[in-house]
């Protein structure tokens, strides 16, 4: 049986001449969120492109749950559970909460169409704002809705890039209940690209921190020096 994770080993990426990933080995397990942490410009969200297949790689491989993803499109990722929240959100401002959220159905079967309880369940503002166009909701309730949007798809391995940014604190506590009751179900696998240190830490089973395209520290939160973890943060 196939191990229930993402493991990515030996990850070069370039962005023409610029290598923006050098050397990246990482796995993520089913069940745990694996945070991962860094100064601005270090890797991070090209490791989560990469993976998602929104930016090709120049060597390495991506394994989830044993299948060699590398060289797939970021759609055959996603029929196989990879779901993006990305920086910035994304959402569609045009569009309605309800047809952001209808947006996930694409990768649905017909008879699986359909927006989980659980998503108004843990962001119920998105209840009361159905008929609201995505443009005109605080940056807060777009981050509840790009989640939203990805929990539609039904993933088993979540990316979120930097979910915290730019975002009011109540708002962030919502969200880190949010993460931890998907990561408490057992069926998915979470990485989260973080700099908001606490929020990443508290949330984190494992992290790992990059620096300049690498990962430098790595290891279970229990098992990592605070200090050590904080000092690449702040170089």
């Amino acid at each position: 049986m196939a191990a229930e994770k993402l493991s990515i080993t030996g990850l070069d990426l370039y962005y023409g001449a610029a290598q923006a990933l050098k050397g990246v080995s990482l796995d993520a397990e089913v069940g745990q969120v694996t945070s991962i942490l860094g100064r601005n410009g270090v890797g991070k969200t090209s490791m989560l492109r990469a993976v998602s297949g929104r930016q090709g790689i120049r060597s390495g491989q991506i394994l989830w749950k044993g299948k060699d993803i590398s060289k797939l499109r970021p759609d055959a990722r996603a029929q196989l559970g990879v779901a993006t929240v990305p920086q910035g959100r994304e959402i569609f401002p045009l569009l309605t909460v309800k047809e952001n959220l209808e947006t996930g159905y694409a990768l649905l079967p017909r008879g699986q169409r359909r927006i989980p309880d659980t998503v108004f369940e843990l962001f119920p503002v998105l209840a009361e704002m159905m008929g609201r166009r995505g443009g005109d909701l605080s940056g807060g309730q777009q981050q509840q809705l790009a989640i939203g949007r990805a929990m539609v798809t039904n993933p088993s391995l979540l990316l979120l890039d930097e979910p915290t940014e730019g975002i009011q604190p109540s708002i962030i506590k919502d969200i880190g209940r949010a993460i931890a009751y998907l990561r408490d179900q057992g069926t998915m696998a979470i990485v989260l690209v973080e700099q908001f240190f606490d929020f990443a830490v508290d949330l984190a089973d494992r992290i790992a921190v990059m620096d300049r395209g690498r990962i430098v520290l790595a290891g279970k939160t229990s098992e990592l020096d605070e200090n050590e973890v904080r000092r690449w943060m702040t170089v």
